[in-house]
């Protein structure tokens, strides 16, 4: 496939759309290879069954420093089947070849993309379909280069605001991104909370003061409810750790039902809530 598959959905007119309707989106993230690639593909189809909107899909590395224990195990049980940034790169085609239209979203790390080169890999990623990137740990202010490369080749480059950013970063932040930003409702790494933080509404208000694009709140969202109260005062829910848990355990049938279960609570729930 020399040219990117067409009809694929921008994930700016995907939060245009929903907003029309008094909707957030639903984010579910999964670690590509977790458990395999052929499960993985799976997980995909009960997803969008269930009413994902976007899909953001993990690259497995070996030092995912944002990342809690849950999704680095999954990223290790990737890894030891010999996913990479490449082996993903081409899953998003195998996906886009089944007719996959879904807005998909890679979560990684900058290392393997600096190994593949940006050139290379911006246009890897438009040809496999990809639309979004989210690259951890690159600063905003830093990005210069791979920004421009990505964007030339049709793909949003997404950057991460932290309850901890300051207006400097905040503006960074807003100038760097294309398709949403992804805000984070705690510091720390991912993982299940038990609770949100107390002061998340506060945060987003300071947030939209700075930033215009869409906003996608993550990191640590496990229930509905709790997807509920963001979906009232975000433009998207991410939802990761609380369903790749499910991957843990040895029997995939069952962790994938519990996976339907679960998206499709979230779902219910992210869509119910008009703003």
């Amino acid at each position: 496939m020399k040219n990117r598959p067409l009809n694929l959905p921008k994930i700016g007119s995907v939060f245009a759309d929903l907003k029309k309707s008094g909707s957030a989106a639903f984010i579910p993230y999964i670690t590509a290879g977790d458990p395999d690639l052929r499960r993985t593909a799976e997980l995909v189809d009960v997803l969008i069954e269930e009413g994902a909107d976007i899909l953001e899909l993990g690259v497995p590395f070996s030092d995912p420093v944002a990342d809690g224990p849950v999704n680095q195990r999954a990223a290790e049980r990737a890894l030891k089947n010999g996913v990479s940034l490449r082996v993903v790169l081409d899953f998003v085609r195998e996906l886009r070849a089944k007719g996959k239209t879904i807005p998909i979203v890679l979560f990684t790390y900058l290392n393997p993309i600096f190994k593949i080169g940006y050139a290379e890999f911006a246009k890897l990623a438009e040809e496999s379909g990809v639309s979004g990137v989210l690259v951890v740990d690159l600063p905003p202010n830093e990005s210069g280069d791979y920004r421009t490369l990505l964007q030339a080749h049709g793909i949003d480059t997404i950057f991460i605001a932290a309850p901890t950013s300051d207006p400097r970063r905040l503006e960074q932040v807003q100038a760097a991104s294309s398709g949403f930003v992804y805000s984070v409702s705690r510091t720390g790494v991912t993982g299940a909370q038990a609770e949100l933080s107390a002061s998340l509404e506060t945060e987003l208000a300071a947030l939209r003061r700075k930033v215009s694009h869409p906003v996608g709140v993550g990191f640590g969202i496990s229930t509905a409810a709790q997807a509920a109260r963001v979906a009232k005062i975000a433009d998207g829910v991410v939802v990761g750790s609380a369903l790749v848990q499910f991957l843990e355990g040895p029997n995939f049938d069952e962790a994938k039902s519990k996976i339907r279960i679960l998206a499709r609570e979230m779902s219910h729930a992210v869509h119910g809530n008009s703003r």
